[in-house]
């Protein structure tokens, strides 16, 4: 009985342990995500994408559930508090380990800048100018209306988007039978305004049903980028700017530039005077204004304050205690990254 717990409590303790040396050591977690990852999330993702509904999400609900359940059995069969506990105790520490061995020591890889050996680039006002004309032309000349979109055509652009580029910045190449899944609470997710996540326990990704189709192309390549062993948002925006702003697709190419504007927007007010972000908000044409006050509208409508500040304090929370120090404002540090790879 003795060795008996010492195993119980034992494994899952060593493998907590072994993460937080993967946490400290970014050259082991990178090694995890070039060597392992690769192979793990072939297997999560080869079986889960045999279900049409979110494994993922079951498996978090299933959990709670039996979290909830469970007092209730072992008191009817006299197990003992200290028993109750401790065995609840050990599930989360194996839910914890699943998470990050399966999937979450990606936080810990090397950042983008060593990874790529993309130098860092400083903060230079007339260079960020240049990069904001560039953009602003480009965002203009991309627009097309979206009244809707084909999600058979996005699936393969974008798969092979990332084909391209996947070896150049240590991604794993999507496999072809890799497709979103539906959230398992799309209402509540609407409510916190996700358009989607990564399903880490079994390598899915989950697309929010309420995306208008302007919406839809870039985030899919951005939840793809994060199946494909990426954790930093940023990047995740980059990839997926990247993947479909080199799209044929008209609608598919536009998504990407319509996808950078809120990030753009609050880096022009932040960096520059008030009466420069102004005159540079003239610039936009009228179209895409429409359709961005549209979009904001759209979700706000389906926005809840109370549970929406909630999830909000609570994803850049996590997300800091997971090696993405600015949080939530991480998803706009894309256009310093798109900046340096500009100028490389």
């Amino acid at each position: 009985m003795k060795k008996k717990y010492g195993f119980s409590w034992g494994i899952p303790l060593f493998l907590i342990a072994m993460i937080g040396i993967f946490r400290m050591i970014p050259s082991w977690a990178e090694a995890y995500a070039c060597l392992f990852y690769p192979f793990i999330s072939t297997l999560l993702s080869a079986f889960s994408s045999l279900f049409p509904f979110s494994v993922g999400d079951c498996f978090i609900v299933g959990t709670c559930l039996w979290i909830l359940i469970y007092p209730f059995y072992a008191w009817r069969k006299r197990k003992g508090a200290k028993k109750t506990v401790g065995t609840i105790i050990r599930v989360l520490m194996w839910v914890y380990i699943w998470f990050y061995f399966a999937w979450g020591l990606n936080y810990f890889r090397e950042n983008f800048f060593v990874r790529t050996q993309i130098p860092y680039v400083d903060y230079s006002e007339d260079d960020f100018r240049s990069f904001l004309s560039a953009y602003t032309d480009s965002l203009n000349a991309s627009f097309t209306p979206v009244e809707k979109i084909d999600h058979a055509v996005v699936a393969e652009e974008v798969k092979n988007g990332y084909q391209e580029i996947a070896g150049r910045f240590g991604l794993v190449p999507p496999a072809a039978y890799l497709h979103p899944k539906p959230m398992l609470i799309p209402s509540l997710m609407s409510g916190v305004g996700v358009l989607g996540y990564i399903g880490p326990f079994f390598t899915e990704y989950n697309l929010n049903p309420d995306l208008l189709p302007v919406q839809y192309p870039f985030t899919y390549a951005h939840e793809m980028a994060h199946v494909l062993g990426i954790s930093s948002e940023a990047e995740a925006n980059l990839y997926g700017f990247l993947v479909c702003s080199r799209s044929e697709v008209p609608e598919i190419r536009f998504s990407a530039y319509f996808a950078l504007l809120p990030y753009v927007l609050g880096n022009v007010y932040q960096l520059l005077p008030e009466e420069e972000f102004e005159q540079w908000k003239e610039t936009i044409s009228p179209e895409i204004k429409k359709a961005y006050n549209d979009k904001v509208a759209y979700w706000q409508g389906l926005y809840s304050p109370t549970i929406g500040d909630i999830q909000d304090t609570l994803y850049n929370w996590f997300l800091k205690s997971n090696n993405i120090p600015s949080g939530r404002k991480n998803y706009s540090e894309v256009i310093a990254l798109l900046m340096a790879l500009n100028t490389k």
